[in-house]
């Protein structure tokens, strides 16, 4: 779409005002909403990312994909697959951590006696055991090693309750988001599209592509590769005797998306065998899962990200862990997408 007559009378210093006006009311738009930037972003990605699935849900309801109706009910089914998984994980986590403020008050009442696994470990089984002894197992050690803990400090977290409020409101936001953008996505593309063509012209056409292929890619690269580390680590747990083999896959997949996250978990796996007598074990399960996460970090998920948007491996790369140190998760795909529309504009400003 061409700009209007309107547009070509104005005059250098009239069309000079109306830019100002545009970037200070952009600048005063994102200072009003700076708090709900984050969730705003993780809309635009979500939407972005799963625009050719809610297409076909839509279809499937016969519904437009305009309609409230099907956006309504996408929205819903993403946000049950975000909040049945953290809702398990949260009350394992509640629970453990009772347990453990318990274990802690216990061992400044009572001490704490050494464990049975503790002298039959490959190397350090007398270290370990004196160092339990001196510091565990004598109820005056433990007081100075734990301090004073209150079992029922937990419940009475207001911070934790005010953060985990927060993040609820920011998920509600993020939702109400992503059904709007579900909804309006068509004619909010169109708009963007003119704005696009009137700022830069030709270029913005290609950006747009690079930039949805960027999130796509992305999506698909973290998604499929954590879901594929999961699927390989539950293996490996089954075969190792590690209990509830498959719960703990699905754990680790939902988390191998995140950098670092899978380690948590089949780490935690190898501690339960330590436990239990398997060293051998224990050191495999670590072993593998640590060349495990090297493969699908440093070959898999670049080569499938860098192979959708033409990012060089190293670029893929820096995307993602650069991202996440300047954006926090949400960087996870700005990263990529950042450096995916920088290199575009590169080759396309030098090309000859």
């Amino acid at each position: 779409m061409q700009p209007s007559n309107q547009d070509d009378a104005l005059t250098p210093p009239q069309r000079a005002a109306r830019m100002a006006l545009g970037i200070g009311l952009t600048l005063l738009a994102l200072f009003v909403l700076r708090d709900f930037l984050h969730a705003l972003g993780w809309s635009v990605i979500l939407a972005i990312a799963t625009w050719p699935l809610y297409h076909r849900f839509a279809a499937r309801l016969g519904r437009s994909p305009s309609s409230a109706v099907p956006a309504g009910l996408f929205a819903l089914f993403i946000a049950l697959l975000v909040l049945v998984p953290l809702g398990f994980a949260a009350a394992a986590v509640v629970h453990e951590a009772r347990v453990l403020v318990h274990l802690m008050h216990d061992a400044q009442q009572h001490g704490l006696p050494a464990p049975d696994f503790l002298a039959r470990l490959p190397w350090g089984a007398d270290m370990a055991t004196r160092w339990w002894a001196m510091n565990l197992a004598d109820p005056d050690s433990a007081k100075l090693l734990f301090g004073r803990v209150n079992p029922g400090m937990l419940a009475r977290s207001e911070l934790v309750g005010l953060t985990v409020m927060r993040r609820l409101v920011l998920f509600f936001v993020t939702l109400v988001a992503l059904f709007f953008l579900f909804r309006d996505g068509v004619h909010l593309v169109d708009r963007l599209q003119v704005l696009g063509d009137r700022l830069l012209g030709r270029s913005a056409r290609r950006l747009e592509r690079v930039m949805v292929d960027a999130v796509r890619g992305t999506a698909d690269g973290l998604v499929l590769v954590g879901l594929a580390e999961g699927a390989v680590l539950a293996v490996a747990y089954a075969l190792l005797g590690v209990p509830y083999a498959v719960v703990l896959g699905a754990i680790t997949g939902i988390l191998a998306t995140i950098p670092f996250g899978a380690p948590l978990v089949f780490c935690a796996a190898a501690f339960v065998l330590l436990v239990n007598g398997a060293t051998a074990a224990a050191i495999a399960l670590v072993v593998f899962g640590f060349i495990v996460v090297f493969l699908a970090d440093h070959f898999a998920r670049p080569a499938l990200i860098g192979s959708t948007v033409r990012l060089p491996f190293l670029f893929v790369l820096l995307g993602i862990f650069g991202g996440v140190a300047a954006f926090g998760l949400l960087g996870l795909f700005l990263g990529p997408v950042i450096l995916a529309l920088f290199l575009a504009l590169f080759r396309e400003w030098t090309a000859t």
